[in-house]
């Protein structure tokens, strides 16, 4: 591309700008990638595109996915015309997050876990040409990408692609290189599919492999793929034959690293601007310099892949657990911490993030947004890691001691397995340590471990159709089926009329006692969304009633109200009158409005790390799930309850509004990350207190909620809490239930219901005191019968042994009976064995304990009790000295007894 401008030529070549003076080159910065990113959206919004923000790494009812994985997987309800997407042409930079090569992350430089994916797409608008076009000129022109260097793949019955290639763009043929269905064919099961054409960067001969077969096709480095034109004009029947598609889509991915990367002429991705800076400041943090030593380049890269990962996937709300996504985030959350551990570093990583937020803030305001919520927990679970390491280590010590004294040499894969996954303890760190010692960790047995693991998690995942959700009968109904809502200004509908019945199938008509679904074209019932349940109430027609229990959304804009006909008939054509159960509304809207209020009274107490991690809001209660790190004190739950309250009682007016996203954002309304949100969004504002984004029904004014009462708050996962709460009638119930709670055990206790806590503290002084008593007269008790089984003594060699039968003890008890008896036996307790049994509840239990002299003879307490455990059907050990164990059959109890008698007399 070429400009004069004031005598001077500027120059763009591969993301380099020239600026030419003279006769002299004066070389620019190269492209950023945030430069390549913007470029890209910017381009594509001048040719008609929706620019879209990321969508959240959390896949929105997809099976399929435990993360987003690609640019097109958040779409794959467009294609499939599931729903409506909010513009014909669309453009956007997907985060992702892929975990299948996880291993080889760091010893490569070309793997990673998390990448941008750059996309334009056409739900049914442009096709080839267009998009081939497009991308061309995006390439050559605008990231200035000598037209030379690139290569082009297409499949080989695709002539129209070719031709575009070659007549519209003019392309020499013989850089078009024809491929099969396995290269340039994208399918993935029955669905919508197509041919595709990707283009190839051709980096030299310098980077070839040298052999006489190198081409575009070939696995060296010579040419690099750096974007994919996916043409959506198939669909993929069940049977194995491809129906034209009526309505042709585009789908395109490009990798925004690997685009940078090649604009500003480094080798991987590892180079490029951003992400340079966070590994330059791993080794900064670690004072371990890069390409010094090849094994600490990998634990740099490692760590400088995975903490983008990290806050990506907290940002989006992903917590660390041990299930699922969560479990996914844990692992590299300590995969990074143990690498930091390798670099000779501390706790480094709730540092580094933020040059990692850093260098995304602007493209990601959510990391911003975010920040201190996710550099706490990060530190929170390096903090555990430290503590698990430690952990392993005592463990791995035990097994090197078990290891030696059974002359072994060889650590077993699955103990080594259960350090590695438990404990996240380093699989090379274990070897290192075994080394020292002389011994070795069995690799192949770890390895066999691990490929178990991985099997267990590919079957534990749903199996589904392409889209991720099992096919039902509504996929039978007709695409232009549609139901229009109107419930947010009223609750009955008289002009409705009945499209279809599901049930089974889907019948014309259904009779009296029948369970259905039924689509009507307009709706005042709100169907299931947000977090809110749906409506309940009825629809009537001429010849039936029919009662809605639950309202859902299915496929393609539909709204099925779920229930059972409870009197005559339906049929479908039929005009209908749809009327929604006011009270419950009226609850459900009071619940929800409260929420929004909770929100922001949490934030207020606690912090504005407080993010919406789930909710349930339904006519009964509702459950609010939160982002805090520490169960709430009795005072914070007062002071939300109390701002909650006070919000009330202000009578505040809850006004709603629709405006762009931007516009939204702008005025500072909160929008939960991760919903799929279209062009126009629903701002529902309380008051100057709260406002966001929700396309849920709301109170009118706040002082219709009546009463807000919290009802519970407790951990449902690592950094998220939840509460539960109630409004209006609920509350009132609560209170009233409370009240006569109170008054019954008020007259229990024969005291006014003002002077409860005096007489249950009363009760429990007296009861405290009865206890004590009762304790002084058991321990008189324990005495005298120490004495009386000291008496009955039986003499083994120089040792005593006293034997005795009690019931109904405890473990403690008869540990202080064991002592007693010792102490009467004074000078000696050194040459005594005492051998208790306890009955209780059809069970038994026994102690054993010995003196040090008797000890020296050979007796072991631990073995003496396990064989009478193992008697009475039971178990259990201990050291030389004194040991317990339990038995599940009382009967034998006197067998077990004589069998000890025995054993110590065969060793004595």
């Amino acid at each position: 591309m070429r400009a004069f401008f004031f005598g001077a030529i500027i120059c763009n070549i591969i993301g380099f700008y020239f600026l030419i003076i003279a006769g002299d080159v004066i070389i620019t910065k190269p492209m950023g990638l945030n430069e390549v990113r913007e470029k890209y959206l910017s381009f594509f919004e001048s040719k008609g595109h929706l620019r879209l923000p990321s969508y959240s790494l959390v896949p929105a009812n997809d099976k399929s996915l435990l993360l987003i994985n690609s640019g097109m997987a958040p779409m794959k309800t467009f294609f499939t015309g599931q729903e409506t997407p909010p513009h014909r042409r669309v453009v956007t930079c997907q985060k992702c997050v892929r975990t299948i090569d996880i291993e080889n992350v760091g010893k490569t430089a070309r793997h990673g876990t998390f990448f941008e994916m750059l996309g334009n797409f056409s739900f049914g608008d442009y096709f080839k040409e267009d998009a081939i076009t497009w991308g061309w000129e995006l390439l050559t022109k605008v990231y200035g990408i000598p037209r030379d260097r690139l290569h082009i793949t297409v499949y080989e019955e695709d002539g129209e692609a070719f031709d575009i290639w070659t007549n519209k763009i003019g392309l020499d043929p013989a850089k078009i290189h024809r491929f099969g269905k396995s290269e340039n064919f994208w399918q993935h099961g029955a669905g919508p599919c197509g041919p595709c054409s990707e283009i190839h960067y051709d980096n030299g001969e310098e980077y070839g492999c040298g052999k006489d077969t190198c081409g575009i096709d070939c696995d060296c480095d010579r040419y690099l793929e750096i974007w994919n034109l996916v043409f959506t004009q198939y669909n993929a029947n069940d049977d194995g034959t491809y129906s034209e598609l009526a309505s042709k889509n585009i789908d395109t991915g490009m990798g925004l690293e690997r685009v940078a990367a090649l604009l500003q002429g480094v080798d991987t991705i590892f180079d490029v601007d951003t992400i340079r800076s966070i590994r330059d400041k791993v080794c900064e943090y670690t004072g371990k310099a890069y390409h010094a030593l090849p094994s600490r380049d990998v634990s740099i890269r490692l760590i400088t892949d995975h903490i983008r990962s990290i806050i990506f996937l907290m940002a989006d709300g992903v917590t660390p657990s041990n299930e699922r996504r969560g479990y996914v985030l844990r692992r590299l959350l300590r995969r990074a911490a143990r690498h930091v551990k390798l670099l000779g570093g501390n706790t480094i990583l709730a540092k580094l993030c933020d040059t990692a937020i850093d260098t995304s803030g602007e493209a990601y305001p959510e990391l911003k947004e975010k920040r201190e919520y996710i550099k706490k927990m990060i530190s929170v679970e390096e903090e555990r890691f430290n503590e698990t390491i430690d952990q392993g280590l005592a463990i791995l010590r035990d097994h090197v001691e078990r290891i030696k004294q059974a002359g072994e040499t060889t650590l077993d894969g699955a103990r080594a397995f259960q350090l590695y996954d438990t404990f996240g303890f380093p699989l090379e760190l274990m070897g290192e340590i075994l080394e020292e010692e002389g011994l070795q960790v069995d690799k192949e047995a770890f390895a066999n471990e691990m490929q178990k693991q991985r099997t267990r998690a590919r079957a534990a995942r749903e199996t589904t159709d392409y889209m991720g959700a099992d096919k039902t009968v509504y996929h039978q109904l007709g695409k232009g089926l549609t139901t229009e809502f109107s419930g947010y200004d009223k609750l009955e509908t008289d002009d409705a009329t009945v499209l279809a019945l599901v049930a089974k199938g889907v019948p014309a008509s259904v009779a009296e006692g029948e369970d259905v679904s039924v689509i009507i074209d307009r709706t005042p019932f709100y169907a299931e969304s947000g977090g809110q349940k749906g409506d309940s109430g009825k629809i009537v027609t001429d010849t039936g009633v029919f009662e809605v229990q639950d309202t859902i959304k299915v496929i393609d804009g539909k709204i099925a109200h779920v229930g059972r006909i409870t009197s005559g008939q339906l049929s479908i054509r039929q005009p209908a009158t749809a009327t929604v159960d006011k009270a419950r509304r009226d609850d459900t809207r009071r619940n929800h409005t409260a929420t929004h209020l909770l929100q922001k009274a949490l934030r207020e107490v606690l912090g504005p790390h407080v993010e919406q991690a789930g909710s349930s809001v339904s006519a009964e209660r509702l459950r609010f799930d939160f982002t805090h790190f520490s169960a709430l004190t009795d005072d914070e739950l007062k002071r939300v309850e109390d701002i909650v309250n006070d919000k009330i009682l202000e009578g505040l007016s809850v006004c709603v509004s629709e405006m762009s996203q931007d516009e939204a954002r702008k005025k500072g309304a909160m929008a939960l990350f991760g919903e799929k949100y279209g062009e126009r969004v629903r701002v529902v504002q309380i008051g100057g207190f709260s406002m966001e984004l929700c396309g849920g029904t709301h109170l009118d004014n706040t002082s219709q909620a009546g009463l807000f009462k919290i009802i519970s708050e407790s951990g449902v996962a690592a950094g998220v809490r939840r509460i539960e709460a109630v409004t209006g009638r609920a509350a009132l119930k609560l209170t009233r239930d409370t009240e006569d709670r109170l008054r019954e055990v008020a007259i229990l206790l024969r005291s006014a219901p003002e002077e409860l806590t005096k007489r249950a503290q009363h009760l429990l002084d007296e009861n405290n005191r009865l206890k004590r008593d009762i304790e002084s007269l058991n321990a008189k008790d324990q005495v005298s019968a120490a004495g009386e089984l000291l008496k009955q003594a039986v003499s083994i060699g120089s040792i005593s042994v006293v034997t005795g039968k009690t019931k109904d003890m405890d473990a403690s008890s008869l540990r202080a009976m064991s002592d007693k008896i010792r102490d009467k036996a004074d000078r000696n307790a050194e040459s005594l064995v005492v051998i208790l049994c306890n009955e209780a509840d059809g069970k038994v239990q026994f102690l054993v304990s010995a003196g040090d002299n008797a000890i020296a003879k050979g007796v072991h307490s631990g073995e003496l009790v396990k064989l009478a455990a193992r008697i009475c059907g039971g178990g259990g050990g201990g050291r030389p000295n004194m040991a317990q164990a339990g038995g599940r059959d009382a009967a034998k109890a006197d067998e077990a007894l004589a069998a000890v008698l025995d054993q110590l007399k065969a060793s004595l």
